[in-house]
Order: structure tokens, then sequence, then C-alpha cells
């Protein structure tokens, strides 16, 4: 076990640094080793846990793992009218740009006999649920009532669960940038992206073609943000531009905000920061206030109507990675798996106050990107991990969710939309790239969804259509559209639906877990593993350094 626990760890330094801003001789010869690696880590789980069992995946012994998978063909091409930039992911003729090459098929039929296995399982695994359920209510919870609403819940929860093992979802392939995407926002039918490659580009998504393309930062774009239409009012109004104006922010290794408005396609206002920033939010309260945090730490509240700063906090010890707000309330985590919890006291000067502050030794999630996503009084926690944290940032209570059910996962972004809460999650071991879905508030799982040679997803985001269909855009190495088909249409998917049952584990609680792996015996590491630290220098993504600014917001 102590090749293959360091086998993974140089895979999760290699990734990490194929993501960094720049790359040595180096650095870039790790990175050639990555598929060597991998098949070496195969090989190895091949002996530890027979042939019998999933690559990279260890699995309880007795049980198989139950996977639906959704039987789909891919759609008909589009009209000859599309337009070229527009590309659906199918067959052998959709080129994916990740390195593992084309794309096949996107859609596999599982044999009628795996199907009724799998239905077996799932309606004895509910049978027992519910007996324990009848059995718990009697004993601790004698009021009929009460038994009526968890009743009237779980048939809302197998519903929920059924129509997406039935989810279709077409995804479209949108082209032009030419490095790793780092954000992505929506804002009414367009969908905003940055790049690595310093721009930040504007597509229709009813189309699919790139809108307008948004030149102008010298660094790397980091981190997007869209005010809500009653502040881009105001600030049109004040330029002279038409009332529908929309405005996106966007931040920068540059150590620039800019402004744009997406109708004339010009950035209208910039601030600088005198740092590199790597997180930013708008907060809609009083005259509107921008919220940026930077790669030493810093966090700044500027002012939306005159962009003067307001504030200037040493906030963390590390890197600002994630900032978002809830209402009032502004929630800021750190490379070092700090969270602090922020009131806007809307004033000209000082309008932040500091409400809690958790340490990375609280959270657990020192020494990985921290992206939050705020929900009540509970912030969910993506750190590069196997799991996804809750956090009670009342309390300081820590809980786990499981997304993925091997060690060699690592969850990238968070996002909760629309009663689900949506979780990346990449093996590092075979390359593999899905999202998990999971009911809330309950955090319940419902199902993966994926394709095959589906690349890294490190950002996201998600709005509905007024018929209330989900859509979502992805971005990594490739920034893919998912648009969802109606379940009973007969217009095939693109996707494959799973369902991996050990998923299915309720929130353990910190307190009653080991530490994660993969965070300690540091003296144990080889020579390569040193020399990948000392190669990386602070961006490796391992050491947690303040240096690697695409420890950024992903929205």
């Amino acid at each position: 076990m102590g090749e293959v626990r360091k086998l993974q760890k140089k895979l999760r330094q290699i990734e990490n640094l194929e993501i960094k801003i720049s790359l040595t001789p180096e650095e870039e010869f790790k990175i050639s080793t990555k598929e060597e690696l991998r098949r070496r880590l195969a090989e190895l789980q091949l002996q530890l846990c027979g042939p019998q069992r999933t690559l990279g995946i260890q699995q309880a012994d007795g049980e198989e793992s139950e996977m639906k998978r959704h039987v789909e063909d891919t759609p008909e091409a589009l009209p000859s009218q599309t337009p070229p930039a527009s590309k659906i992911l199918r067959g052998d003729d959709a080129k994916c740009k990740c390195e593992a090459g084309p794309t096949p098929p996107a859609m596999q039929r599982t044999t009628e006999g795996a199907v009724k296995t799998a239905q077996t399982q799932e309606r004895t695994h509910n049978a027992r649920v519910s007996r324990h359920r009848r059995r718990d209510m009697s004993e601790g919870c004698p009021d009929r009532d009460d038994d009526d609403d968890d009743g009237g819940q779980e048939d809302e929860f197998t519903s929920l669960k059924t129509s997406w093992q039935k989810a279709k979802f077409r995804l479209r392939l949108l082209e032009g940038h030419n490095d790793i995407i780092t954000s992505v926002v929506a804002v009414d039918n367009l969908v905003i992206s940055g790049s690595r490659d310093t721009t930040v580009k504007v597509w229709h998504v009813p189309t699919a073609t790139e809108h307008k393309n948004l030149g102008g930062h010298t660094g790397g774009v980091t981190c997007l943000s869209a005010p809500p239409p009653e502040y881009c009012k105001k600030l049109a109004w004040s330029l002279s531009l038409a009332d529908k104006e929309r405005f996106i922010l966007s931040g920068s290794a540059d150590c620039n905000v800019k402004i744009w408005a997406l109708g004339i396609g010009q950035c209208v206002k910039s601030l600088y920061t005198f740092n590199a920033v790597t997180a930013l939010c708008f907060v809609p309260e009083g005259d509107g206030y921008i919220i940026t945090g930077s790669d030493g730490g810093k966090v700044q509240a500027w002012s939306w109507h005159t962009l003067d700063n307001c504030q200037s906090i040493s906030a963390h010890q590390e890197a600002v990675t994630s900032i978002q707000c809830q209402g009032p309330l502004v929630f800021s985590g750190s490379a070092e798996g700090e969270v602090s919890v922020w009131e806007n006291c809307c004033s000209d000067r000082d309008p932040l106050r500091l409400l809690h502050r958790w340490s990375g030794q609280v959270t657990g999630c020192g020494g990985g990107r921290l992206t939050l996503s705020p929900r009540g009084d509970r912030v969910l926690l993506a750190y590069g991990q196997a799991w996804i944290k809750i956090l009670d940032w009342r309390t300081g209570t820590v809980s786990r969710l499981t997304n993925h059910s091997s060690t060699t996962g690592v969850t990238d972004c968070v996002h909760q939309t629309s009663g689900l809460l949506i979780g990346s999650c990449y093996d590092l071991a075979n390359g593999e790239s899905m999202l998990n879905l999971f009911s809330v508030p309950q955090c319940r799982y419902l199902a993966s969804l994926t394709w095959q040679r589906a690349p890294r997803m490190v950002c996201f985001a998600a709005w509905t259509t007024g018929s209330g269909d989900h859509r979502w855009v992805t971005g990594g190495r490739d920034l893919v559209v998912w648009e969802q088909l109606p379940s009973s249409g007969k217009q095939r998917g693109d996707i494959t639906v799973r369902r991996d049952r050990r998923l299915e584990s309720p929130l353990e609680s910190e307190g009653d877990t080991e530490n994660d792996e993969d965070t300690d015996d540091d003296e144990h590491l080889d020579d390569e593993e040193e020399d990948g630290r000392r190669g990386g220098g602070e961006t490796d993504g391992e050491d947690g350094g303040s240096g690697s600014w695409l420890r950024c917001v992903l929205q």
C-alpha cells in the first residue's frame, strides 16, 4: 500500500502542475510521466484488489457496485445552418481537447440481466431502509403526523432519484480558448468564461457561438462575477448606456479587476489592487460592493459606485481561493483551509465585520484548493479530496459527504442550484471525470453524470430555462454546455447516468473519521516527490503556497 500511496501523491502533484501559469522543463518532463504512473498504479491495484474490481476504486468485500446507465445513443446531427463553432459531442467525429484524445460514443447499453439485478438490489435496499425507518419512528416518534411527513419526504426523494436516472442532456463544446478555463458565469442567454489565456469570452447559448472576445488583461483571468440587473442599471445610467446593459467583473493575475459591458463588448472601468486577484464576488447590499481576495491572503472591499477602496484586511495567511456572498454575509476561504464569515455593514469605511473564523485544523481542508458554496447555516467546501466538507459556520461543527468512492478522487468545485448539490469529481488514477448530484438540504445521493473521455471539470455554473429545464456549463480543459432534454422525448442524450451505492452513505461527523489521506507522512516522500515540491516553487498544489494564482473562485 505504501507504493500505491506514493503513486497517488505523485499523480496529485502532476495534476496540480498541469494547471500552473507556467512550467519549467523539469515540470514538463514530470507531466509527461503521468500515463506511465497511471499504468503502474493500475497494475498494483490489480494485484491488491483482484481483476474483478474497478481500477482506482476500493470496493467493499461482498458487494458489487450498483451502476445504472441510461441507455441513449447520440443525437442526430444539427441542421446544416448550425454555426460551425457549435459542436455536439457525439461519436468519433466529436474531438475532445483533453489529453486522452478523441471522444468515443458517449452512450453504452447495459445488458437486460444487469439492469434486472440492479433493480432487484435497489428494491431490497429500499425495503430494508423502510423497515429501519418504521422501527425507529415507532420507538422514538409516535406521532402519526410525523410518520406521514417522513413518508411523504421519502416518496418525494424516490421520485426525484428516479427522474435523474432518466435524465438526458445534449452536450455542446464551445471552442475558442487556447488554455485552461478557470471560471464561468451565466447571464440571461449568455455564458461568460475566463481563461488562463488572459481573455474573457461571451458565448450565445442557443446557437453555441462566440458572441464577444474581451481582451485587455495581461495576466491569466482567475475569477468572474455578475452584478444583479438593478446594479447594472445604475452603472449604465451613469455611463449613458442602455438601461438593459449587463456588466461582468473579471479578476486577473495582473492585479486588475475590470468591468465589462457585455452589449458593447468593452471595458468601461478598471481598478488596480496592487495584488494578484485570485477571487472576487459582488455583494448586492446598499450601493453595492466588490469584494476581492489576493494571492497574499488579503481581502478588500470596493465601492461599486465610486470604485474607491473601502477596506483592506490581511484576512488569511495564504492565498484567498474563494469568495461568495449570501445576503449581507461574505464567506472567504483560503489555501490553508481557513474559512472566515463577514457581515457587510453597508458603510463607506470598513464595511466588513468579522463574525466567525475557522482554521484549517477545524475544517480539515488544508493543503488543497478550497472552493465554497454557502447555504443557510452551512458552507459546503471542496478542497481537492474525495469528500465534500460541510461546515456549520456558527458552531464550527464539520461533517463530510462522500463524493468519490476512492481516495484517488478529487473534488474541484461544488455548486447548489434548484434543490440540487452538484459536485465535480475526477479520478487521478484513471482520468475519469463526472458530476455527482445530491438532494438539498438532506445531501442524499441521486446520480452521477458523465460521458466517456470527459475532461476534468474545475469550474461550474448553472441556471434554469423558462420551462424549468436545467442548463449547466463546465470549464477546465474544455468548455461544455449541458442542455437538459425532455425525458419523455425521442431525442437521444449524450451523457451516461450512473448510480454508485457507495456514495449513498450518510453524512459522517468529522469527529468520527480519521484524518484525510495524503495530508501527512511527508517524511516518507521519495526524492522525486521532494524534487516536485522544489521544482514546483510556491505554486505546487500540495504545499499550499500563496503563489498559486489559479487557486481562484470557481463559481
